[in-house]
């Protein structure tokens, strides 16, 4: 089995920052893509940023300048460094990965976590 467990999230105030992790655990052989979706109230969920094992990134043009992914392979974990927030980032943050197990590759999510930014 995989789980995908975040951490970070939670209430801070327009312009200040949060770090959220998501960390892999499991039987897992190696893992591609990693990236950060959001959902916000009403609406559907969207790509933050994405970063494939050679450390290439992808930003949302909403978060580009503010937001940086990152990951540690050694770890399973990605990170999102979240600086000058804004009350429209507020919303569920899911953890996306590619994980290879078995010779095939699946993709998992983690369980959410939730980021509001007040004005």
């Amino acid at each position: 089995q995989v789980q995908l467990v975040e951490s970070g999230g939670g209430l801070v105030q327009a312009g200040g920052s949060l770090r959220l992790s998501c960390a892999a655990s499991g039987s897992i052989f190696s893992i591609n893509d990693m990236g950060w979706y959001r959902q916000a109230p009403g609406k559907q969920r969207d790509m933050v940023a994405t970063i494939t094992s050679g450390a290439t990134t992808n930003y949302a043009d909403s978060v580009k300048g503010r937001f940086t992914i990152s990951r540690d392979n050694a770890k399973n974990t990605v990170y999102l460094q979240m600086n000058s927030l804004k009350p429209e980032d507020t919303a569920v943050y899911y953890c996306n990965a590619q994980i290879v197990r078995w010779g095939r590759e699946r993709d998992y999510w983690g369980q959410g976590t939730q980021v509001t930014v007040s004005s």
